[in-house]
C-alpha cells in the first residue's frame, strides 16, 4: 500500500480522491487550508488519515508543511489537487505551492498535478506574472504553468512518474452545480496515476483526461519554456527544484 498526500482535500475532487484511496487501504495524508477547514476532514482522520494544515497562499506555510512531512514516514505519491479559480491566490496556490512542495519533498516516486482544459487558453509568457498574488491571476495561465511543471519534472527526474490531469469540468464548489462532467471520473485518474501498477499508469510526462493521454498545449513540452519557468520560480522562491 502507498502513502499519498492529497492537497486541498477538505472538499471536492481532493476529498473524493482521499476517501477513495483510504477505502482501498492506502495511507492518506489529507490537507486543509486552516483549522476551521480541517474540521471537514474529521471523518477521514477518524478512519486513519493523517492531516497537515497550512495555507498554500503563504510560502512560509508551504515550507512548514514540507518540513512536517519530511519528518514523518516517507510519501510514495503526491496529488497536487488544491486549486483556486479566481482572485489573487490563483498563481500562489496553483503554481508556486506545487513548485515549492515538489522542490522540498524530494522522495515521492509519483507526482500528479491538477491541470485543466483551460490551460489551452494560457499564454507561455512569464514577464509580468504576479507570483506573490497581490492582484488577480489568470487561471488559464496558472494551469499552463503547472502542466509545464509536471512535464519538466518528468524530464529532470527520470526516476519519478510525473503527470498532469485534466479532471474535466465537474460539479464541485469550484466547478458549480451545473458542470457537465462526471464527478466520479473527475478524481479517478489522479488516484490511478498515484497508485496503479497498470502499464499506462507507470509512464511519465503525460497530460491525461479520464485515463486517456492527450496532447497538451505546445508550450508544455517546450524544454526552453520549461527551463525559463523553473528558473523564474527558483529565483522567485529562492528554492531550486
Amino acid at each position: 500500500m502507498s502513502r499519498i498526500l492529497v492537497t486541498g482535500s477538505a472538499d471536492g475532487l481532493g476529498r473524493a480522491a482521499a476517501q477513495a484511496l483510504l477505502a482501498r487501504g492506502h495511507e492518506v495524508v489529507a490537507h486543509a487550508r486552516n483549522r476551521q477547514r480541517a474540521q471537514a476532514l474529521r471523518e477521514l482522520v477518524d478512519r486513519g488519515a493523517d492531516l497537515v494544515v497550512g495555507d498554500l497562499t503563504e510560502r512560509a506555510a508551504v515550507r512548514t508543511i514540507a518540513a512536517e512531512l519530511n519528518d514523518g514516514p516517507p510519501l510514495d505519491a503526491v496529488i497536487h489537487n488544491a486549486g483556486v479559480y479566481r482572485g489573487p491566490a490563483v498563481i500562489p496556490v496553483n503554481v508556486v505551492a506545487p513548485y515549492l512542495l515538489t522542490a522540498l519533498l524530494p522522495t515521492p516516486g509519483r507526482l500528479v498535478y491538477l491541470s485543466s482544459g483551460s490551460h489551452f487558453g494560457g499564454r507561455p509568457r512569464l514577464d509580468g506574472v504576479d507570483w506573490e498574488g497581490t492582484s488577480a491571476g489568470s487561471y488559464a495561465a496558472s494551469k499552463l504553468f503547472v502542466t509545464a511543471l509536471a512535464a519538466a519534472v518528468a524530464r529532470l527526474r527520470p526516476h519519478v512518474l510525473s503527470n498532469a490531469v485534466d479532471p474535466g469540468w465537474v460539479p464541485t464548489r469550484m466547478g458549480g452545480p451545473h458542470a457537465p462532467d462526471d464527478l466520479d471520473l473527475g478524481h479517478r485518474t489522479q488516484e490511478w496515476l498515484a497508485v496503479a501498477d497498470d502499464a499506462p499508469a507507470l509512464t511519465s510526462g503525460g497530460y491525461w483526461y479520464h485515463q486517456r493521454r492527450r496532447e497538451p498545449h505546445p508550450a508544455v513540452h517546450d524544454e526552453a519554456f520549461q527551463d525559463r519557468l523553473l528558473r523564474t520560480l527558483a529565483e522567485e522562491t529562492d528554492t531550486e527544484l
